[in-house]
């Protein structure tokens, strides 16, 4: 669909359109060109700068910064700025470089000197990991504001072309047999492909939106949806936003891609376990009680008076399921843009920026950059909120889950 069409449309309704994160902007046919060689192209591991002259770039660069953040007592250290290591950015920019400069003629400091990738690089990875304002950022940088936005803007659509192959579904057995290992290894639970998850983007609204009741969750406060899919390794896998934060983790699941793709067969269609008494366990994801119990989405036994074995089997996809929740404190940790209360964002853009964190999050996992060592393991991503419940249950999937409670406790029986 032609966003252009749709421009006039109430934004809620715009959302309903747009659907899934991934169909949110149509691209120019020579961007899902280069996507696509992108996602065929060796994964390239820098360790020193892109460009041979752009050795000391960081150290001139680090000297026009200004301000507090210019006074801070680890100003030379390039991690501490940008919360990546040298690494990690020299691949950001080998993505985007080519974007970046086609689409910033005229993009230049207070004195006139022209940005170079790296420079504008640098200022859009500082505004969305910092969550500074426009005005800080300009400020520490010597840009002017709608010079920061703008460099911000193009970074998030170039890395939305560029680094969309490092948001993907396993596209092998061997990837997701890797994936059910590791995830075994936390609890126990076998075959188990992913953890599901949601999180609330805060955000402020005029009060004169007509439409602004919409985005009031249920702590009252204006918020956006990210749902998300991760893997043992914390990685996100699939994600869906854009929903308001009234909108239940049930109706966002179910209006996705992933559940119409899994419904119709083809996600978590791979192989199956075969447990002793010949039920045969297939693929499948783990949630928390705000999730509908379908035969791929197991969810916690609720209610009073368990036995042994379902409590039991609750504390395995706790454990499990805290992954997603791990994964998503990281994100905000780490990409602050998304991680405080934003100033009355533009919701057409926001789930863009929200799915290009969300990219920039799997990149630092697959360099394995040095900077997640020193990164606390936080749970709390949406602080003060109630565990929502959904009160949906599939008659095959509360079987499929009694089976597997019982093996679990080795009580199951040949």
């Amino acid at each position: 669909m032609n966003i252009a069409l749709v421009s006039y449309l109430p934004c809620f309704l715009f959302l309903l359109l747009m659907g899934s994160i991934r169909g949110v902007k149509k691209r120019k046919k020579s961007d899902n060109d280069n996507k696509d060689a992108i996602a065929t192209t060796p994964f390239p591991f820098y360790s020193q700068p892109h460009h041979p002259s752009d050795s000391d770039w960081w150290y001139h660069f680090s000297k026009r910064i200004t301000g507090p953040l210019a006074r801070s007592k680890d100003i030379e250290k390039f991690e501490s700025v940008f919360k990546i290591s040298r690494k990690t950015f020299n691949y950001i920019c080998s993505l985007v470089e080519k974007d970046m400069l086609a689409k910033s003629s005229g993009c230049a400091d207070l004195n006139g000197k022209r940005l170079s990738s790296n420079d504008q690089v640098a200022i859009a990875l500082r505004r969305l990991s910092s969550g500074d304002s426009l005005t800080t950022i300009g400020n520490s940088f010597r840009v002017n504001l709608s010079t920061v936005s703008h460099i911000t803007w193009r970074f998030v659509e170039a890395m939305e072309g560029r680094g969309l192959c490092h948001l993907s579904w396993p596209s092998t057995e061997m990837e997701m047999e890797e994936i059910k290992s590791k995830f075994e290894k936390i609890r126990g639970l076998t075959n188990c492909c992913g953890a599901v998850d949601s999180t609330h983007i805060l955000m402020t609204s005029p009060t004169v939106d007509p439409e602004s009741s919409v985005w009031l969750d249920s702590e009252k406060k204006c918020s956006m949806v990210l749902q998300a899919i991760v893997d043992s390794d914390l990685r996100f896998r699939d994600i869906v936003t854009g929903w308001p934060g009234s909108v239940s983790d049930d109706h966002v699941l179910r209006s996705s891609a992933f559940f119409n793709l899994t419904e119709e067969g083809k996600k978590l269609n791979g192989g199956k376990k075969i447990l002793p008494d010949e039920t045969m366990l297939r693929e499948y994801i783990v949630g928390d009680t705000g999730f509908p119990l379908l035969p791929w989405l197991l969810t916690p036994y609720e209610g009073e008076g368990l036995s042994n074995v379902q409590v039991d089997f609750n504390k395995r996809v706790a454990a499990t399921q805290m992954v997603a929740k791990r994964a998503l404190s990281r994100l905000k940790e780490m990409w602050k843009i998304i991680g405080g209360v934003m100033q009355k964002p533009n919701k057409h853009k926001l789930p863009r920026i929200i799915l290009v964190c969300c990219i920039l999050h799997n990149i630092v996992i697959h360099l394995e950059d040095e900077v997640l060592d020193d990164m606390p393991l936080c749970l709390k991503h949406d602080s003060d909120y109630q565990d929502q419940t959904c009160e949906f249950v599939d008659d095959t999937a509360y079987a499929m889950r009694e089976k597997l409670s019982l093996y679990l406790s080795g009580k199951l029986s040949a």
